[in-house]
């Protein structure tokens, strides 16, 4: 890794693969604005070295990312309306976003979970490999907001309408497998193989990145969700999110969601995700 092994976020490339790692393990990986912004400079790096023909996103301590930072979240919720915590909460879609426009193949690997803006971290991947007792929630309705950053649209770029719905406004999550199944995750691996997966997939886009980087803009251009329309949406879900946070209101975000267990269709998850 390049940086320190205590920087929250951690970046390194091998054999022309990039690796981004969520490194604050006591916080569930919850991005804060300092993670937020980490992420950007390391998302640049990718793009500006033609050497690199994928990236792999994951995480230290055994769960994926728990979503925004609360503590960003209730300082955003005091008045959600003014520029400071625009600003605040735009910082953590340019997360997810920065990842979702990099110019070659994007893999997360999800183990534990991934929920709220974690998950919207990982849907900005091109694909994921999760942990089969991994727990994907869409966790805004358990949290009293609306979902934001294109939520919605990433959901239906995989699993349609039906499952924005299921997710999204009726907060049903999916284990690991459940989501192989449905067609949200590409495959899965358990957590001592998810790395190892992970780098066999990218295989041939590190052997020829400039391939690579062509097919994913032809892919792009030719079938995916455009820079245009995920702004949209981001606006579109902007309004309502600043609507629910100042209707929750800042002391709310101290108290963890009550979340109903997981149905025995999904007996395999891991505990319920907290942030």
């Amino acid at each position: 890794m390049s940086e320190s092994a205590t920087a929250p976020v951690l970046f390194s490339v091998d054999s022309g693969v990039a690796r981004l790692t969520l490194n604050s393990p006591g916080r569930k990986n919850a991005i804060s604005l300092d993670m937020a912004a980490l992420i950007k400079q390391h998302c640049q790096t990718v793009h500006d070295d033609e050497s690199i023909g994928a990236l792999l996103v994951d995480a230290e301590g055994g769960y994926f990312c728990s979503g925004a930072d609360t503590r960003d979240l209730a300082a955003a919720s005091k008045d959600p309306a003014t520029p400071e915590a625009v600003a605040i909460i735009s910082a953590v879609y340019g997360a997810f976003r920065d990842i979702g426009r990099l110019p070659v193949p994007t893999i997360a690997l999800v183990e534990g979970g991934a929920v709220g803006a974690g998950m919207n971290l990982a849907l900005a991947a091109d694909l994921m490999i999760v942990t089969p007792d991994a727990v994907l929630d869409s966790g805004f309705l358990a949290r009293g907001i609306h979902p934001g950053g294109g939520h919605l649209a990433l959901l239906q770029r995989t699993l349609g309408l039906t499952g924005s719905v299921a997710m999204g406004a009726l907060g049903i999550p999916l284990s690991g497998t459940e989501a192989v199944a449905r067609g949200l995750a590409w495959a899965s691996a358990d957590a001592d193989k998810l790395l190892a997966t992970g780098r066999d997939v990218t295989r041939l886009a590190a052997a020829d990145p400039a391939l690579a980087r062509r097919i994913k803009q032809s892919a792009h251009l030719e079938h995916g969700l455009s820079v245009a329309q995920w702004d949209a949406a981001i606006e579109a879900e902007r309004g309502v999110q600043m609507w629910s946070m100042s209707r929750k209101g800042s002391a709310a975000w101290s108290v963890r969601p009550t979340r109903p267990p997981l149905s025995r269709m999904y007996a395999d998850s891991s505990p319920e995700p907290t942030d």
